[in-house]
């Protein structure tokens, strides 16, 4: 586990000793429109999966369970509120009249289309953490300091928390021997699962690039051959003179790209020092690119941000005790690594990841 605090201290504890230690509230990317055959449902669940929750709604209203749109995935032992879209001819009157174990309805609209994946602005977090090694206000200090180094730019390490490698941490290894062509324990996966486990070797990639970068102190510079995110707009461009990117980066405006492996992924320019360094760290795995160009429809391939955006962070003390953090991220980020900075200890993972 790298950190990119790891010089100021952390306060230790535990995270998630009860489920109400870990609220997580989806932002939605859009409101609904109030007219349409979809039903938008803002619902809050408590330590239940997404998978389980879409499960139980699919059962008791006599749908599919794939005819249900999710915006993002969110995490089981926690006390989450997020959006599902309901298929015809579910009505916002059924959907409110939902009376189900661990899920609450909280509102009921129509909408033109299916909610799809991605379909959100970001997550809104307030964690918890209990069993401190040190004064809760001694803790709020620690955590406000590290909190306002992430909050520089170019911002939170974009590191792939546990979640995503599965309940026994090997998705990874399954996914790259699924790559490579290897029969895997238990017969072939089902379609969901080998898109769970190609997605977790690339997230390892994406890790093992991510830990390099910050080993060699060059998370906040800009390097030759590197492509660049526009902070704004996700715009991604390779750099032609990193002296002049570099106050860009140093403003917030840019952010370095990492790769998430695959046929069609935007490789940084032959001959770079970044292409070197990629095509080493791929070349340790030794999966050629026909292995990558088989598995093109399910895994493209693309750039992650190397860092992302910290916003409304602040640290308190809990009420009950503990400290309390508050802070938002983007889609696809885990309050799990925010976690690991303030605490300097890993998170196992416990359910669901965010999306």
């Amino acid at each position: 586990m790298r950190l990119l605090t790891a010089e100021l201290p952390g306060v230790g504890g535990a995270l998630r000793e009860r489920c109400e230690d870990f609220f997580v509230e989806e932002i939605p990317a859009y409101a609904p429109s109030g007219v349409g055959e979809h039903i938008f449902v803002d619902l809050e669940k408590t330590d239940l999966s997404t998978f389980e929750a879409v499960r139980r709604i699919a059962r008791a209203l006599g749908v599919a369970d794939a005819d249900i749109g999710t915006a993002g995935l969110k995490d089981r032992r926690a006390v989450t509120r997020q959006r599902i879209s309901l298929p015809p001819p579910v009505t916002p009157e059924a959907a409110l009249a939902l009376a189900l174990p661990g899920v609450t309805v909280l509102a009921a609209a129509r909408h033109e289309h299916k909610l799809r994946t991605g379909h959100q602005r970001g997550n809104r977090f307030r964690l918890r953490v209990s069993r401190l090694d040190i004064p809760d206000d001694e803790a709020v200090r620690r955590a406000t300091a590290i909190l306002s180094r992430l909050a520089r730019a170019p911002g939170l390490p974009n590191r792939f928390g546990a979640q995503r490698f599965g309940a026994r941490g090997d998705n990874a290894r399954r996914g790259r021997a699924l790559l490579a062509g290897e029969r895997l324990p238990g017969g072939p996966p089902s379609p969901r699962e080998r898109r769970l486990l190609l997605s977790a070797w690339q997230a390892e990639i994406f890790n093992r690039w991510l830990d390099e970068r910050l080993d060699d102190g060059l998370l906040d510079r800009v390097l030759e051959g590197d492509l660049l995110a526009k902070v704004a707009t996700g715009g991604v461009f390779p750099t032609d003179d990193p002296a002049i990117d570099q106050p860009r980066l140093d403003a917030g405006e840019l952010v370095p790209t990492g790769p998430m492996p695959g046929a069609e992924m935007r490789a940084p320019r032959a001959g770079t020092l970044c292409a070197l360094r990629e095509e080493r760290l791929l070349a340790a795995d030794g999966l050629s690119p026909e292995c990558l160009a088989r598995w093109s429809r399910l895994m493209p391939g693309t750039r992650r941000p190397a860092a992302i955006p910290l916003g409304d962070a602040r640290a308190a003390v809990a009420e009950g005790g503990g400290l309390l953090l508050e802070f938002t991220l983007p889609s696809g980020a885990y309050a799990t690594v925010v976690a690991e900075e303030v605490m300097k200890c890993a998170i196992l993972p416990l359910g669901d990841e965010p999306d």
